[in-house]
């Protein structure tokens, strides 16, 4: 498969001021060289641009361009690559594809330039995922964190891990060729040591999951609470703009809007939902159903409710019933209680809403939606309840659900390990625990694979990456 040289557009389709067509493969420079008419691109520096026109088979100028050579191995994919980058007219790019195919070039397959870059040892598996992250990201945080990881921070960890294991593995693995000789290579009493150090490594990794997939995938923040309690007023502080209808008129949200809100580098996706009531028509009962439906979906809920209008028992009465119709509601959501028209009720104490096990002042904002009084604390706020903890957000963070997953069986069968130092099975049983730890670290790293994983992970990139 890397003996065909592969081509594909790298920016968005349609119109625009600039394309860019790549190309990778060992046949790259004299394919391209073949229509180009400036410098002979088999003859120039690697890493040069060069400035020139692309014909077709009948000398026919189609565009002026200029051609970027990168030579193997200084280049993403280790192989041969050129770029083209021509003016953005869409039949321009597909006349320059098409010559290209013409040539013998065929279309690269989705993910295929970063699968080649994996094959040829630029980048390890986790590292090719960022990549992905990288292109998808739409905050400061999810951005950070992929750059973090394309350099190959997750991965240096996971591979000092998985060589300790290894040089450990093979002690015992010697011990075994030398059963009948009773020799003993292996400190079980170091194994046990360094298997409690590579835990609580990975244990740290996994509880650091739950951050990782907030930075990367933003976090669902349903507002609910009764009609007319102030959560469109609300929606429009946080954003600061008029994004909802306000009216005094109960029910005027029917159906759920979405907006997201960027709070220091965290992207929160605001979804204002009907207010939650026994529906007067067809329409309101759908949009209550809704309402019940996304909630059962956020990672974290903003409960509002108008102190003018709800007295303690009353708040108490309502979060049940909302708990009980949220059933779906899971434990990991968090839950923030927002009394809002504080400017109407300006001498209640808020300590008289709170209820033990339920609300406390930890999780109690007062606010006022419409003079946007506390909005900053509450954003605040909402950052604070979803990173649990800040000093975490400067270590190795994990985000991506295929490394969770392989980290925790790594841990099961670090457990296995441990448990067979307790009650003194034999070393071939350890060695095999041993074995299907580092098995399921290789995995992250892309040191243990097989053609469906790599199918899954890059046919998930664009073409043209």
């Amino acid at each position: 498969m890397t003996q065909d040289t592969i081509v594909a557009l790298s920016t968005p389709p349609g119109q625009g001021a600039i394309g860019v067509i790549r190309l990778s493969g060992p046949k790259t420079i004299p394919l391209v060289d073949a229509f180009f008419r400036g410098k002979n691109l088999e003859k120039v520096e690697g890493n040069t641009v060069n400035y020139g026109k692309i014909v077709d088979e009948h000398d026919k100028i189609i565009d002026e361009c200029v051609a970027s050579v990168f030579k193997a191995p200084r280049s993403y994919t280790k192989e041969d690559v050129i770029e083209i980058s021509c003016h953005g007219s869409p039949y321009i790019i597909e006349q320059i594809i098409q010559l290209c195919l013409r040539k013998g070039a065929r279309m690269a397959k989705r993910g295929e330039f970063t699968l080649r870059a994996f094959l040829n040892g630029q980048l390890d598996l986790s590292q090719a995922e960022a990549v992905a992250d990288l292109i998808a990201s739409d905050s400061e945080g999810s951005h950070a964190l992929a750059m973090q990881q394309m350099r190959g921070g997750f991965s240096d960890e996971i591979k000092y891990l998985r060589q300790e294991l290894i040089d450990f593995a093979a002690l015992i693995e010697l011990e075994l060729d030398f059963g009948e000789e009773d020799v003993e290579f292996a400190d079980l009493q170091k194994l046990n040591r360094l298997v409690e150090k590579i835990q609580s490594v990975i244990q740290r990794l996994l509880q650091s999951f739950h951050l990782g997939n907030v930075i990367k995938n933003g976090v669902s923040t349903v507002i609910a609470g009764r009609p007319n309690a102030g959560k469109s007023t609300l929606l429009n502080a946080l954003l600061n703009e008029e994004r909802a209808i306000v009216s005094d008129i109960a029910g005027t949200t029917r159906d759920t809007i979405e907006e997201s809100l960027n709070i220091q580098g965290i992207q929160f996706r605001l979804i204002d939902t009907a207010g939650i009531r026994q529906a007067q028509d067809e329409i309101e009962r759908i949009g209550v159903e809704k309402t019940i439906e996304k909630i059962a979906q956020s990672r974290l809920v903003i409960y509002l409710f108008d102190v003018t209008e709800s007295r303690p028992a009353d708040l108490w009465e309502d979060v049940d019933k909302f708990l009980e119709s949220s059933a779906a509601l899971t434990s990991k959501s968090k839950k923030l209680f927002v009394a809002n028209k504080m400017d109407l009720y300006p001498q209640l104490d808020p300590v008289e809403y709170h209820k033990e096990g339920l609300i406390n002042a930890d999780n109690l904002i007062t606010t006022s939606a419409l003079h946007k009084m506390n909005v900053e604390y509450l954003k605040e706020k909402l950052y604070q309840t979803v990173i649990d903890d800040n000093s975490m957000m400067d270590e190795t963070i994990v985000s991506n659900t295929r490394h969770y997953d392989a980290l925790h069986k790594a841990h099961e069968a670090l457990d296995a390990v441990m448990n067979g130092l307790d009650t003194g099975i034999t070393g071939d049983f350890i060695a095999m625990d041993i074995r299907r730890s580092l098995h399921h670290l290789g995995e992250i790293t892309g040191e243990i694979s097989t053609d469906d994983l790599l199918d899954s992970i890059f046919t998930r990139f664009c073409i043209g990456k």
